[in-house]
């Protein structure tokens, strides 16, 4: 253990490996975002305290239990010729769930059936949004940590990435959710942003790889255009008429 600090190759693969969770994270830090914003900021607040928590720990449990998640990439059904593992089927399933909720919460947009800045409140609605990032943690989990296993060797390597990943996403989620709750046409283009990445999940699960260097040059190609319009926007209003 003691030797790994004294390590250039470990520093690097430890460097490597966080860039990488922190990138793959992105996608839990947008469900966070949009999930928490239908709930009053106290509780959404405590909602992305739980769901951040459980992400680590998902996280460091699947790397602690490393021979059973290696069983999960072994085929256990085959239909038409193709084999899928229990992470693939893990993997449509997650991805149809993002689909099917940013679907429902874009047709909830669209709609208006709610006033602006109405959210739901109540123990219930807490809980539903809770399960929901649960089940959404447990397939980013194990997305994520399937990767870093093929990146590093080590645990200690794999843990500690892990757990500075877990950290940036807590202290960008909050902001990150606050930007959407201020600015709704975001949130719309973060919904349409969870559906590529459902697409991605069902497409990896039948075992279609899409780059994800493509998803997040959309992503990122978007989100700069769309700061740039709440950006002229502000100096719209600013300006004298």
């Amino acid at each position: 253990m003691i030797e790994l600090l004294f390590s250039a190759e470990a520093w690097a693969a430890l460097l490597t490996l966080t860039a990488l969770e922190i990138v793959l994270g992105i996608d839990n830090v947008i469900f966070l975002s949009v999930i928490v914003s239908r709930i009053p900021e106290a509780q959404a607040r405590r909602a992305r305290q739980i769901g951040l928590a459980l992400a680590l720990i998902f996280r460091i449990l699947l790397l602690s239990l490393l021979v059973w998640l290696i069983g999960l990439t072994q085929a256990v059904l085959t239909l038409k010729g193709m084999d899928f593992s229990w992470r693939d089927i893990i993997l449509i399933g997650g991805g149809l769930f993002l689909i099917a909720k940013a679907t429902h919460e874009i047709h909830g947009e669209m709609e208006a059936r709610e006033e602006a800045g109405d959210r739901a409140s109540g123990r219930s609605a807490f809980f539903w949004v809770i399960v929901q990032i649960i089940i959404i943690d447990m397939v980013f989990s194990l997305d994520s940590i399937i990767t870093a296993i093929g990146m590093a060797q080590d645990l200690a390597i794999m843990i500690a990435a892990v757990v500075i990943a877990c950290l940036i996403m807590y202290v960008s989620s909050g902001p990150v959710a606050k930007f959407v709750v201020e600015h709704p046409t975001t949130k719309m283009l973060a919904l349409a942003f969870l559906v590529l990445i459902g697409v991605a999940l069902v497409a990896d699960g039948f075992q279609f790889h899409i780059p994800r260097g493509y998803i997040y040059f959309a992503i990122a190609f978007s989100a700069a255009v769309e700061f740039f319009n709440v950006l002229a926007k502000r100096n719209r209003k600013k300006a004298p008429n």
